[in-house]
């Protein structure tokens, strides 16, 4: 149909847009602004980030409150917002279009945007309050409304957001489900899209409690399995590691076009595909994992930015490394294939079949980790617009366009995905600019108050 070509042509131009050198520009400055404004606190005290976030798991304590989560259950629900189909789909795309270069890239988005997570994150507990149930809730659109006091700022952020999770993090995500269950058993799309109706349907009409829940399980398990299989693939490559490493910091400056087939010259390729898809999986900048966080009981803002840090750190630093280390090590990028597919002939060459069937199985488990995550994200947006009453109109919404996105066609899903993610970074972007003395306040006031901590309970 000529309308829906034209819809399709106008939401291209559109994404590309929005999400072309200035978006990324910005982002990289509000990462860098709070480095400095900080005092680079994700270098100079990613130990006490350590020490604060796992640390605190091997001490055993667990926090307890009525009906809320616990730390690191607000950590897996996050990083189920994050890890999906980018720490794997993504990071095979960055290095097909961008070349070994990209790596690099993704790490330097990645080391600043840490501190825009830090930054949202704690804005988001900052400014957080109890709903009528008695729940805390916080995020992006309280830090705009109660920090600015921009209430319609924080509705067109909210719009956004729900629009966000209907298509990045549901529709897209079940499309990529069927494709591997179909690539595994020749399972009929649609027969994937009922399934994963129901098996959404039985964890996210238990709310925020049930998602935590069951993501505080399924993300550590899988995240350790999937690094260890990478692992298995680099180690028995190690040989060509060194190699791997010269070639990844020689393409990242390189004015010539790397082998791969790598789209543009050299180290704009490599600067735009290890910039984007950084962003992509860690999310850093859109403002939606603070949702989260904001829900833990006995959250304090600084202790929790460095969740924030921590996440972003796991989410990038560590498992889109291995999968790219996995892919260059094995040699397989001048196979000429790309996304999935690439991700699984660096597995097969080590794990042989088997390799394929847990790249797809990973694919499965970790988009439906992003499903849930999101599942939060655009309920807590769709209720900021509609009033906690419409929380279950949002579930069956969610759950149907699981069902369709299982079977659609996503090229005009994907570019609009992207378009409301961009919209819902730009509110996000300028709020925490505007607020960033109250974040340089309570950083600088957790760490000079650290060494008399113990001795009072205060925050």
């Amino acid at each position: 149909m000529t309308w829906y070509r034209t819809l399709e042509e106008f939401a291209e131009k559109l994404s590309g847009m929005i999400w072309g050198p200035a978006m990324v520009a910005a982002m990289l400055f509000v990462g860098i602004w709070f480095t400095f404004r900080a005092s680079g606190i994700q270098f100079l005290h990613f130990g006490t980030c350590l020490r604060c976030t796992v640390g605190s798991l091997l001490h055993g304590k667990k926090e307890k409150g009525s009906g809320g989560i616990t730390k690191f259950q607000a950590l897996s629900a996050a990083l189920a917002g994050t890890m999906g189909t980018g720490n794997i789909v993504g990071v095979a795309t960055a290095l097909s279009m961008g070349g070994a270069g990209a790596v690099f890239w993704m790490w330097f988005s990645a080391l600043f945007g840490m501190m825009t997570k830090y930054a949202e994150t704690l804005l988001a507990v900052r400014f957080r309050k109890k709903d009528s149930a008695g729940q805390w809730v916080g995020g992006a659109m309280e830090y705009i409304e109660d920090g600015l006091g921009k209430r319609w700022l924080a509705g067109v952020f909210g719009v956004c957001c729900v629009f966000a999770s209907l298509g990045m993090g549901n529709m897209t995500q079940a499309n990529a489900i069927a494709d591997a269950v179909q690539g595994i058993g020749a399972v009929s799309p649609w027969v994937t899209g009922v399934v994963l109706a129901a098996v959404l349907a039985m964890v996210i009409f238990g709310g925020l409690t049930r998602i935590a829940s069951v993501t505080e399980k399924l993300i550590p398990a899988l995240s350790v399995l999937y690094t260890l299989a990478a692992l298995a693939v680099i180690v028995l490559h190690a040989d060509r590691l060194p190699g791997v490493f010269a070639e990844i910091f020689k393409q990242a400056f390189s004015l010539s076009a790397a082998v791969g087939g790598a789209a543009g010259s050299g180290v704009r390729a490599a600067m735009r595909y290890g910039f984007s898809r950084g962003i992509f999986s860690n999310e850093a900048g859109l403002g939606s994992s603070g949702m989260v966080y904001a829900a833990a009981e006995d959250a304090r803002p600084v202790e929790q930015g460095m969740w924030g840090i921590f996440e972003v750190f796991v989410d990038t630093v560590v498992v889109c490394t291995v999968t790219a280390a996995a892919i260059l090590s094995s040699g397989v990028l001048t196979q000429g294939k790309t996304g999935a597919a690439l991700t699984a002939a660096a597995f097969e060459t080590v794990l042989g079949p088997v390799g394929s069937w847990f790249v797809s199985v990973s694919i499965v488990l970790f988009a439906l980790a992003s499903m849930l995550g999101w599942a939060y994200y655009g309920e807590r947006g769709f209720c900021r617009l509609a009033g906690e009453k419409g929380a279950p109109l949002y579930r069956a919404v969610f759950l149907c366009a699981a069902a369709a996105g299982s079977a659609a066609k996503l090229e005009l899903v994907w570019n609009l995905s992207e378009i409301f993610n961009g919209l819902m970074a730009l509110p996000n972007l300028y709020a925490i600019l505007c607020l960033s003395p109250v974040v340089v306040q309570e950083t600088e006031r957790w760490f000079g108050a650290r060494p008399n901590r113990r001795k009072s309970k205060k925050y």
